[in-house]
């Protein structure tokens, strides 16, 4: 009987923690019509977590379509996890864990990352993402909620498991009643209070619901509202506000269901274009690495080709994908998350060192950075929307204005060097 109970308690543990590997994969994402947003373009935001942390931008050319991406993987990726192509579709997911029945072993889900980054190659539209997923073949091996938006100023959510999908448009008010759509990893056609996210879904829903009321929302308001989110709304609790910080409290806490989370690898936050502009002005907002501590910077398909920002892409050619501002952030995730004494400490944190009444946390010091670059460099990116065209020359003297300028700053500020 002894026995029997430790193998019993040793399944149960077993059981636990492979629930919470696989729910690393914790994203949250949105879909924003544009006629919410400040200057009336759409947008699709991606918190990224994942178990496997290093991440870069790609550029590579599909059959249809070039497009830019981030991956975890090294040359010529076969899985993608958010992108933009050259005709100005763009696409993300967020897994689900309620699209299928745990307790009949339904859950096949491997080809998430393929299926992005062949839409990639051959959709222009969410129409054409429509259309490629009724002609793949069953099983899909997918569960998953993908966002898409295009330059014909459409946006749809698809809800997809291994033989069906549900898509919801942006535009539709009886599932968007207010111009938006947010997902975590919970399907809305899924199984009833199952999958998980649902309080990160309801700060997302909660923060957008207010930008929306005075049209406050621009990339740089996700970032900073969404993707360095550290509020609980069950907990009732903001780390922002000043409230948690010393002397109230030692400044230690629990991660539990905050947006910005150790396992947070890369944001994103793409800016479509509005019907009737060139799709090329399409912009993916990029953070690389921990939000928190990571300066987001702009990336074109126009141009990709010929070169990409330095501190987003991998130095290397081999099978593993990192990049400069990856590393680096690491290296400040790593003294946030450094209590380490016992088992199961993973998810202790030191909030003082992210955010303090002295405003030299690692979050805010990386705001400064931020505040010079849209300041200095990323003043000048809607004047460019007055070209017939993207110049593909001002974007390359932007990418190399930020990788000087975030380099000199996290130097300073960080004393790492990128």
């Amino acid at each position: 009987m002894r026995i029997r109970n430790e193998l019993k308690r040793l399944v149960t543990i077993f059981m636990i923690m492979s629930f919470a590997v696989s729910m690393a994969d914790a994203c949250t994402s949105a879909i924003i019509s544009g006629k919410l947003t400040k200057d009336g373009r759409p947008l699709l935001w991606k918190n990224r977590d994942t178990g496997n942390l290093n991440n870069c931008v790609r550029h590579m050319k599909g059959e249809k379509y070039d497009f830019v991406a981030i991956t975890g993987y090294g040359a010529n990726p076969k899985s993608v996890w958010m992108g933009t192509n050259s005709a100005g579709f763009s696409i993300l997911n967020t897994l689900s864990y309620n699209l299928s029945d745990p307790d009949k072993n339904e859950r096949v889900s491997t080809r998430n990352g393929a299926l992005m980054r062949r839409a990639l190659e051959i959709c222009g539209s969410v129409g054409d993402f429509k259309n490629y997923l009724d002609t793949l073949s069953r099983p899909m091996k997918v569960e998953a909620n993908y966002g898409v938006i295009d330059a014909l100023g459409n946006g749809a959510y698809f809800e997809v498991d291994n033989q069906h999908y549900i898509m919801f448009d942006v535009d539709d008010p009886v599932v968007a009643p207010h111009g938006y759509m947010v997902r975590t990893n919970f399907s809305f056609s899924g199984l009833h209070d199952k999958g998980g996210g649902y309080v990160r879904y309801q700060e997302a829903n909660r923060k957008i619901f207010e930008g929306s009321a005075s049209h406050d929302i621009t990339p740089e308001w996700i970032i900073d509202n969404l993707s360095r989110n550290f509020s609980n709304p069950l907990m009732g609790i903001d780390l922002r506000s000043g409230n948690f910080n010393k002397p109230h409290t030692n400044g230690w806490f629990v991660e539990q269901d905050f947006i910005a989370r150790r396992s947070t690898s890369c944001a994103a936050v793409i800016q479509g274009v509005k019907p009737g502009e060139d799709p090329s002005f399409t912009v993916m907002w990029t953070v690389i690495g921990y939000p928190p501590v990571a300066p987001v910077i702009p990336v074109w398909v126009k141009g990709a080709e010929s070169g990409l920002p330095r501190l987003l892409c991998s130095p290397g050619s081999g099978g593993i994908c990192t990049s400069p501002l990856c590393d680096g952030g690491s290296r400040l995730r790593n003294d946030i998350y450094a209590y380490h004494r016992g088992s199961l400490t993973e998810n202790y944190f030191n909030w003082e060192k992210l955010h303090n009444r002295h405003g030299n946390g690692y979050m805010q010091l990386n705001a400064d950075i931020e505040r010079e670059l849209y300041d200095s460099v990323y003043k000048d990116i809607e004047t460019l929307r007055g070209e017939k065209e993207l110049p593909e020359a001002m974007v390359h003297k932007i990418y190399d204005e930020a990788d000087r300028m975030v380099a000199e700053l996290y130097d300073r500020n960080f004393k790492i060097i990128l």
